[in-house]
């Protein structure tokens, strides 16, 4: 279980804490340095995926872990941008419930046999999510530039991915649903 791919997975985790305390008081400096953290944060979710490859570390609780890192690191961001009024709550409610509708639909079919893979989607999906987190957790200007309204549009694609590849993963759930029907 602990190889340098879930060690990278758990700090992901292990970092969040510290993200939302920086949120509770944001300004200028604090809000440069909650990015430069969450981008550090994310970052490690692409590295501990190509060890795991390269070195051969695939484990389950691996495969666990990481999607449940990224939704807590999302998930959690999304909530502390909520507290600020710099993300509408709507907005995170509909990209957590769809984290939590997946998460649940997946593990019902794993329960059956059935592996829903991650699609391309829903992997874009993770990228743009996070590429426009970064404008919102640094909020405030910087050299001129204004993130906030970026960030803002960022999110709106993200949320129509996130939105798109949900349904995706429930069409494929459906369609394979139940497992008997195509075995």
């Amino acid at each position: 279980m602990m190889n340098l791919p879930n060690i990278l997975t758990l700090a992901r985790i292990a970092v969040v804490p510290l993200l939302v305390a920086m949120l509770y008081c944001p300004g200028p400096g604090m809000c440069l340095l909650a990015t430069m953290v969450f981008i550090a944060a994310s970052v490690t979710d692409m590295v501990d995926g190509i060890l795991a490859r390269r070195m051969g570390l695939v484990t389950n609780i691996g495969k666990f872990l990481d999607p449940l890192a990224d939704k807590i690191l999302i998930g959690s961001m999304l909530i502390m941008l909520v507290r600020l009024d710099w993300v509408g709550a709507w907005v995170a409610v509909l990209i957590i419930a769809r984290e939590m509708a997946v998460t649940g639909l997946r593990a019902v079919a794993a329960d059956a046999g059935v592996i829903i893979a991650a699609d391309r989607f829903g992997k874009l999906k993770t990228i743009i999510q996070t590429i426009a987190l970064c404008p919102l957790i640094l909020h405030y200007p910087v050299l001129g530039f204004e993130p906030e309204p970026v960030g803002t549009m960022l999110l709106y694609v993200a949320l129509g991915l996130t939105l798109g590849s949900g349904a995706n993963y429930m069409y494929t759930f459906f369609k394979a649903w139940p497992p008997e029907r195509n075995g």
